[in-house]
């Protein structure tokens, strides 16, 4: 079943999570880090060393928001970074981070579709998510146009939120996920479909074994799964 964040509108998914972000956009950042404790930080630049031996210099961060994942990616030393996203307003603000930080000449921050990225065949080193592809209207197509525009040999590395499976950590998480941050995300954004949609899209998603089936499915070669933090989050590897 399809999770939607607006369940009484008729529009698609993908336009769907689009409005929601770009009505959250100005609280996106503060949220995440506040709602993570901050643990999102460290998730990245741990996701980000998996490709330090690589030494990509052209890197796609798809779903890029406002660009926390891209700016990471700036400690590999790449030439250049592209983040796309389906938000306006999530990339408005990624735009003005980029150029208050002096890196909008390395970081280009494109207005794109996940499912139909307007990039050649063989075109990056790498590419990069930090929690979008639960997000995608259609997984496997997303998936699978992120492959088709890497580099043979290139890698791609995904954050994506888990469920934890061990007690207490699982029974903790489903109380703080379920009761606590829909209010709380509601309070600081103003939408309250947004942090429950969060919650039904982790549940809904099919981490773990199940993601590296489909990655393996749409061609991806010598894939991995590593948790994060008691099972919270997992990242993912596959290499084209």
């Amino acid at each position: 079943m399809e999770v939607l964040p607006y369940k009484e509108k008729q529009a698609g998914k993908k336009e769907q999570v689009a409005e929601m972000f770009n009505n959250i956009s100005h609280r996106y950042d503060f949220l995440n880090h506040f709602l993570s404790l901050g643990i999102d930080i460290l998730w990245r630049k741990k996701a980000v060393k998996l490709l330090k031996a690589d030494q990509p210099k052209q890197i796609l961060d798809v779903a890029t928001g406002t660009g926390d994942f891209a700016l990471e990616a700036l400690a590999l030393n790449p030439d250049r970074v592209v983040g796309v996203d389906i938000s306006a307003g999530m990339l408005e603000m990624g735009k003005q981070k980029m150029k208050r930080k002096g890196v909008d000449h390395i970081i280009d921050m494109q207005m794109g579709d996940s499912e139909k990225l307007l990039f050649e065949d063989n075109t990056f080193d790498a590419a990069i998510v930090a929690f979008g592809v639960r997000n995608f209207e259609n997984l496997e197509k997303g998936l699978s146009d992120m492959h088709r525009v890497l580099k043979p040999g290139g890698k791609t590395v995904i954050i994506e939120f888990s469920r934890p499976r061990t007690f207490p950590m699982k029974q903790l998480y489903n109380f703080y996920f379920k009761s606590i941050l829909p209010i709380i995300g509601k309070l600081i954004s103003k939408d309250q479909s947004a942090y429950t949609y969060l919650p039904e899209s982790v549940d809904a998603f099919p981490d773990g074994q199940r993601f590296l089936d489909i990655l393996s499915a749409v061609g991806y070669k010598k894939v991995e799964c590593r948790p994060l933090t008691f099972g919270i989050s997992s990242i993912y590897i596959g290499q084209k």
